[in-house]
């Protein structure tokens, strides 16, 4: 048997998000490696308890070897920066011993078996899923989200599969490198994280299967073509295939509007919505509400993100202000320039 191993990245804001997917992962693969990489630093007086939070093994920002990495942390806003480590993690697991790798978005949750993924990494180097695999049939859909797949990218790097083979490792060095170096939302400039860059995969890499099944990686914006339902069993479907899992991204906002926009005629996933934040009610920590150590200068100050934009444009500054973290140095330089 393969040795697979799954990944999230998170920071603490996002750790009941992360407890909820390890344990419907464990529900269905209780036999899996679980890897939590964490870009943050634990609040004063807390511990992460690994076992009560199920996963085996967690890897750390801090300990990445990235040159002057104060300053690279620094350029990234919480969502870039989550993304900007999965290539490095992905290197540290695969050097673990792991026969594959999955990485997994913390705001997944597991409804059936992944094994069908497994099996076709037995023979593919890469799977990855499509954020849509039928065209819209509605012109405002169509502009919505066709539209949206050419602006941030064709698959959803929610999830990925990497086979720990040759091609799978020369994958994970290209993808280290461009997610070190250019993992920005900047879609008007053609990067959108590391979703832009996977639209190259099929093209630069041997070995790569992309998963046409819907009921991988279903989310509101895909939900017309896939309807969810309930079978009499109560199993639950995606259009005629098994729900293997549902992507609940901005599931308190923005991912709701567009549930009631796409829904349709099913009822099935508010039931899992509702569901969903239940679990996530029973993991929810308010200390980390809005908690991230890399979101304020040393001060307490909130950075704003144009201050990252503006250090990340100008190498002088980053020259200049190696720690830009420090109030006393690259915030006293904003504040001396009336860059507030």
């Amino acid at each position: 048997m393969s040795q697979v191993h799954c990944y999230t990245s998170i920071t603490f804001s996002y750790l009941s998000r992360a407890r909820v997917l390890s344990e419907t992962l464990r529900a269905h693969h209780p036999d899996w490696t679980l890897w939590l990489c964490i870009s943050d630093l634990e609040p004063a007086d807390y511990k992460l308890d690994m076992v009560d939070h199920g996963f085996d093994h967690v890897l750390w920002l801090k300990d990445l070897r990235i040159d002057n990495r104060e300053s690279w942390i620094f350029r990234h806003n919480i969502v870039e920066i989550c993304t900007a480590v999965k290539g490095f993690f992905l290197e540290k697991i695969f050097d673990s011993g792991a026969d594959i790798v999955l990485y997994i978005d913390p705001d997944i949750a597991i409804f059936n078996s992944l094994l069908p993924l497994v099996q076709r990494l037995q023979n593919a180097n890469m799977i990855l899923t499509p954020h849509l695999i039928n065209p819209e049939e509605k012109s405002k859909y169509m502009w919505e989200n066709e539209r949206s797949s050419l602006l941030h990218g064709v698959y959803n790097l929610g999830f990925l599969g990497v086979r720990n083979s040759t091609e799978g490792r020369r994958f994970a060095a290209w993808w280290r490198e461009r997610l070190q170096f250019f993992c920005f939302e900047i879609a008007s400039e053609g990067i959108y994280t590391d979703q832009r860059w996977c639209d190259l995969v099929p093209a630069f890499f041997e070995g790569v299967e992309i998963v046409r099944d819907p009921g991988y990686n279903v989310a509101s914006w895909n939900i017309s073509s896939r309807p969810i339902t309930f079978d009499h069993d109560g199993t639950l479907y995606a259009g005629d295939s098994l729900l293997r899992f549902y992507h609940f991204t901005k599931i308190t906002d923005v991912g709701e509007a567009m549930i009631d926009r796409y829904s349709g005629s099913s009822t099935a996933i508010f039931e899992i919505v509702k569901w969903y934040q239940s679990r996530l009610k029973k993991y929810e920590d308010p200390i980390f509400s809005k908690y991230w150590a890399y979101g304020s200068y040393n001060d307490g100050t909130p950075i704003k993100y144009e201050h990252r934009v503006l250090y990340r444009k100008r190498p002088d500054l980053q020259e200049d202000y190696p720690n830009p973290f420090r109030a006393n140095s690259y915030l006293k330089w904003i504040r001396e320039n009336n860059l507030n």
